[in-house]
């Protein structure tokens, strides 16, 4: 567990600015030496409350809100207005908050973001008013220590595709996320959201929309607005951690390929969902006592998290099992909008970032097409025999009972990963593939499951397959080493970290994930594999052996406790 680091803080502000603070307002946890000190004694009530008690309070009141909505706007007015209250109140009901805060209540607040406005956070850089965006930029940042940016155009946010200005929702939440489970102090991180429009017929109608109201930029325009930002990222906080997130499918693996090497940069819905379905997948392969370079992989949805999850798997079938990259790109069966990705749909329906994966008509002579020539799911499942099945589609109900029953006919134990979010966008309910399987499927999904009924009369927990269960730890352990790049191999060591933690390992009808309610010590551990490997590799900037690792992440990480306050006008923080 982490300790707290700045047990004494020196502060600067005093009266209504100090409670109007949340980094460094407590409310009530004032002590009587610091109300007298910061002038609050006539500010606040006379009871002086501990920490826990505050978080007693404040969770009977979000208890009050039935809606899943209301009670994300509560924490949201709770985080506004006391850092250390709203962080260790979700983190004392973590697996019960988290949904709350993230996915997939969040998308609910990023859809009605206009319409639940109140004040704001984070950094709004607007394409009209790029020419100051320096000038935006340094009025927001200098002075300060930022270790993460957390980035998006909006394009393509959490399954409901394009919400405009509503994008600084999910940074917001993702820089939330990196501080509950990977430790981040929340003041060296910085929520940002590139408005360059929207092509989001509803928001531009709406009078109340508070974006720029415009179609969505394209082209060398927007690519020159991107660049303009990370330049400034590079210029003025060199060090920093960019995460790019719900960048659109024609976006999103290009710009990461255009800054990786320059910058330390992460792409969550590329690498991070592939990071924690490797993870799963090594997992399972545990299990079944196959390795990764055995499997027969079948990838419904070849978007930005599909592509980004083939890409990792593929990556660690090289790393793992030592697979040439050619060798291992034949494990895959890709099948986006025209069906399997094969020769014959020609240039016009293949991405250049699917070449790779584009299976050769002459293995397809003897099965059905429809009229167009498209094959689809179910006919590749059957001439292929996948031992995974992927879903990253967003289409619901797409695995049938046809297609996982054929599945189940062909691999002792079918692997199962309908990972689409939210729960309604999944391609299958678990339940429903464990019966069609008589209970042998190994699964994990993107949203939260009950567990399933087993024919023994056992309970299966389905894994979640959250990428917060890897991303605040591969992004801490760049962050905290300082590290020039986040390579490929420190995405993996952090992988199989995560790997090595599942439930499964021990009982093989356990989830082949950890619980998520043990997500702050699993994302520590991640944590010190990726600073691990960045020492080992040369990437780290820092001095350390890597025999020290472990400590170091625990005296950096940041934890919701309340430092002593002195009142220093000159020299104290503000």
């Amino acid at each position: 567990m982490a300790t707290a680091t700045n047990r004494v803080l020196r502060v600067a502000l005093r009266g209504d600015a100090i409670l109007t603070h949340p980094r460094f307002n407590k409310g009530t946890a004032f002590k009587p030496s610091e109300r007298k000190a910061f002038g609050l004694n006539s500010r606040l009530p006379y009871r002086h409350n501990t920490l826990e008690e505050q978080c007693e309070r404040a969770y009977d009141q979000l208890c009050t809100r039935q809606e899943p909505l209301r009670k994300n706007t509560f924490l949201q007015s709770l985080k506004d207005q006391n850092w250390v209250l709203y962080y260790g109140l979700v983190s004392r009901h973590l697996k019960e908050l988290i949904p709350i805060i993230y996915t997939p209540t969040q998308g609910d607040a990023i859809a009605n973001y206009s319409h639940l406005f109140r004040r704001s956070e984070g950094m709004y850089l607007t394409f009209p008013e790029q020419d100051s965006m320096e000038e935006d930029f340094l009025e927001q940042t200098q002075g300060r220590d930022i270790q993460l940016f957390v980035v998006s155009d909006s394009e393509a946010i959490l399954g409901i595709g394009d919400q405009g200005v509503g994008g600084i929702g999910i940074t917001t939440a993702k820089s939330a996320i990196y501080t509950l489970l990977g430790g981040i102090d929340p003041s060296k991180t910085l929520s940002v959201v590139l408005d360059v429009g929207t092509n989001n017929q509803e928001l531009l109608n709406d009078k109340l929309y508070v974006g720029w109201s415009s179609g969505r930029v394209r082209g060398k325009a927007y690519d020159r607005f991107i660049d303009k930002f990370v330049q400034l990222v590079r210029k003025h906080h060199p060090t920093a951690l960019l995460h790019f997130e719900d960048f659109g499918v024609s976006n999103a693996q290009r710009l990461l390929d255009l800054y990786r090497g320059t910058h330390s940069v992460f792409n969550d819905d590329v690498q991070g969902t592939g990071a924690v379905t490797l993870a799963a997948l090594m997992s399972a392969v545990g299990v079944t006592k196959s390795k990764l370079a055995d499997q027969r992989v079948l990838v419904y949805g070849a978007g930005t998290a599909g592509l980004g999850i083939t890409k990792q798997l593929r990556d660690g079938m090289s790393s793992i099992d030592r697979l040439s990259r050619e060798d291992a790109n034949k494990r895959f069966y890709l099948i986006d909008r025209f069906g399997l990705v094969k020769e014959s749909l020609g240039p016009t329906k293949i991405r250049d970032s699917l070449r790779e994966y584009v299976r050769p008509d002459d293995e397809w002579q003897d099965v059905p097409t429809n009229d167009q020539g498209e094959i689809g799911l179910l006919e590749v499942v059957k001439k292929v025999k996948p031992t995974v099945l992927i879903g990253c589609s967003t289409h619901a109900g797409a695995f049938t009972e046809e297609v996982v029953r054929e599945m189940a006919k062909g691999t002792e134990r079918p692997i199962i990963f309908p990972l689409s979010n939210p729960t309604r966008l999944v391609e299958v309910d678990p339940k429903h593939a464990n019966e069609w399987t008589n209970g042998k499927a190994l699964m994990a999904t993107g949203s939260p499951f009950p567990p399933c009924k087993m024919p023994n009369g056992k309970l299966y927990d389905v894994a979640e397959c959250n990428n917060a269960l890897i991303y605040p730890g591969l992004g801490f352990g760049a962050v905290v080493t300082q590290a020039r790049k986040l390579s490929d191999t420190m995405i993996i060591a952090g992988a199989r970290r995560l790997a090595s933690l599942s439930p499964a390992l021990k009982d093989p009808d356990s989830a082949l994930l950890p619980d998520f309610s043990n997500a702050r010590h699993v994302n520590t551990e991640v944590a010190v594999a990726v600073a691990e490997q960045a020492i080992a590799e040369g990437s780290a900037a820092v001095d350390w052996d890597r025999e020290e690792v472990r400590d170091r992440i625990a005296e950096k990480q940041w934890i919701p406790e309340y430092p002593d306050y002195i009142f220093d006008p000159v020299h104290g923080e503000h």
